[in-house]
């Protein structure tokens, strides 16, 4: 596995810690343990995360019609990954995961496999380089472009700084899909993080720190600019014009009793293009 560096922390190495798993090294239980020191509601969060990214699954293949996903960022394989959800419902559905940790990749190629009428393929790439992943033969064989596309970006841009324009990030890839695809995006926020909790993630150094980049609700809603948000609650059912907290996202109940605002505070939402 080239360029796999177990003495630096991974995002996704990280967050399967959180998640209970094994496929993690020492320095990535040490970054992690050192973020739950400082809020230790992280774990509940990363749960949230996914309890998110498996409704918004269900919900784009079953209430809007969408068979095909670009999920990038997709973190180590775990329980109701996304093609599996997809494909539960609908077996001919196609999905294309990117990430940027080789042991990723790695692990997806041996343990994410498809069924016999959709399909699922691995890229290694870069978020933060959204061009190579467009360009990639990968996509182009995987993907058919000229239908929609479910663009995952759960529990990603919060990994790439301003200096890396994120919202460009996002406006390019969005512009190479079709009209009727969707934006699933979540983001973590200080916003609803106890004040001396927050004071310390912001203050103190410790690992992980430098690769994360908290952004308030409305920094997070200029993502989804342009688009239609959908399944939000809202006044007299109209939905909200601005994602609201994953862990209230068409919440249902298998998926157990609402955790505190303050435990979760990551704004996320379903967004439509035009």
């Amino acid at each position: 596995m080239t360029g796999l560096d177990t003495t630096v922390p991974h995002s996704a190495r990280r967050y399967n810690y959180w998640l209970g798993g094994k496929d993690n090294f020492e320095a990535d239980r040490h970054s992690g343990d050192a973020i739950a020191e400082r809020w230790p509601d992280i774990i509940t969060a990363a749960r949230e995360n996914r309890l998110f990214l498996r409704r918004s699954v269900r919900y784009a293949v079953r209430h809007v019609g969408v068979r095909q996903f670009l999920d990038i960022g997709t973190g180590l394989p775990t329980a109701d990954n996304t093609h599996q959800v997809a494909q539960a419902i609908d077996p001919f559905c196609r999905i294309l995961y990117v990430d940027n940790d080789p042991l990723v990749l790695t692990h997806a190629r041996a343990l994410l496999t498809s069924t016999p009428e959709g399909g699922c393929a691995y890229l290694e790439g870069d978020v933060r380089v959204p061009e190579k992943i467009l360009e990639d033969p990968a996509l182009q064989e995987t993907l058919d472009l000229s239908q929609p596309v479910v663009l995952m970006l759960v529990a990603v841009m919060h990994f790439v700084s301003d200096a890396d324009d994120p919202y460009r990030v996002v406006a390019t890839l969005l512009d190479a899909l079709p009209s009727g695809s969707l934006l699933v995006l979540s983001h973590a926020s200080y916003d609803l993080i106890p004040a001396e909790q927050a004071a310390r993630l912001i203050e103190e150094d410790y690992p992980g720190k430098e690769g994360f980049h908290s952004r308030t609700r409305a920094e997070v809603s200029a993502f989804f600019e342009g688009l239609r948000l959908l399944g939000q609650p809202g006044p007299a059912g109209g939905g909200s014009r601005r994602p609201g907290l994953i862990s209230e996202w068409r919440r249902g109940p298998e998926d157990g009793q609402v955790p505190p605002r303050s435990a979760v505070s990551t704004w996320g939402g379903v967004g439509r293009k035009p």
